[in-house]
């Protein structure tokens, strides 16, 4: 090595033993999903749901995020009765039979719906809940609500759970032991029967002020079991709806990032 390389590695030992580091916490601001700076309250209107008749996920998914967003808003959760919203769709034209929907920013029309209130029932497809989203286009009938509770953020949406059924190949962990005794284990592919529940919710935030769309969400989750755990669907609605919640509650605030770097002195 030559002389100039010798104390060119020389002067960089140098300046490493005499270089301290250090870290520095650093937070970094996401973009929020939703700006809602300019609303004081919330207010969780209700959900065209369908599906199991063993949850009523219209009341239920209500519940929930009012309990949700009381504890991890700064907004104000209105206390309101939730909305059958799918009779309300139903009466307004809406559903896989009708013929006519309501146009945009008009509200229905006094004594227009005399259709029979429609049930949450498992033959309702996801599908079938489409066709009644024409009232989240209806602006006069959101303009209205709004108006009632002073311009609060809404939520609303549309929501299905329904069970579901699911066969195949599966790979469990076997335990098994060699001729020493010792124990290890082995992945092992099976064929099951599995059965479970999907939840399908999609989430809509209107201006209560104007009454149109300002952001809308769509998620999909699936949960199955053995064919003979029995597990109650409550139960497992509580689950899906946990893994999903962090993502509809970050339209709410402005979320960061937490994070250190290592700098040098």
């Amino acid at each position: 090595m030559s002389a100039k390389a010798l104390v060119s590695v020389g002067c960089v030992g140098l300046l490493v033993g005499c270089t301290s580091f250090y870290d520095v916490a650093i937070e970094t601001p996401l973009t929020p999903k939703l700006d809602i700076s300019k609303f004081q309250r919330v207010l969780i209107a209700g959900f065209i749901s369908g599906g199991s008749e063993d949850v009523d996920a219209n009341l239920e998914t209500a519940r929930l995020l009012r309990s949700q967003l009381r504890r991890n808003s700064d907004l104000q959760v209105v206390d309101a009765d939730v909305l059958a919203l799918l009779d309300i769709a139903a009466d307004q034209g809406g559903g896989p039979d009708s013929s006519e929907t309501i146009p945009d920013g008009f509200a229905p029309a006094e004594g227009s719906g005399d259709a029979e209130p429609i049930e949450d029932d498992d033959s309702m497809s996801e599908e079938d809940l489409e066709s009644y989203e024409t009232i989240f286009a209806n602006i006069g009938f959101w303009r209205d609500l709004g108006e009632e509770y002073q311009d609060p953020l809404i939520l609303t949406g549309t929501v299905y759970f329904s069970p579901h059924a699911r066969s195949g190949m599966v790979t469990r962990e076997r335990e098994i032991y060699d001729s020493f005794g010792r124990r290890r284990t082995v992945p092992v592919r099976t064929y099951r029967d599995r059965r479970g529940f999907v939840l399908s919710p999609k989430f809509i935030f209107i201006d209560g002020a104007t009454g149109t769309t300002l952001y809308t969400e769509r998620h999909r989750e699936e949960i199955l079991y053995d064919a003979s755990q029995n597990t109650p669907a409550l139960s497992s609605y509580f689950e899906l709806m946990d893994r999903l919640l962090p993502s509809v509650l970050g339209a709410f605030s402005t979320q960061s990032v937490r994070g250190t770097r290592t700098l040098l002195r």
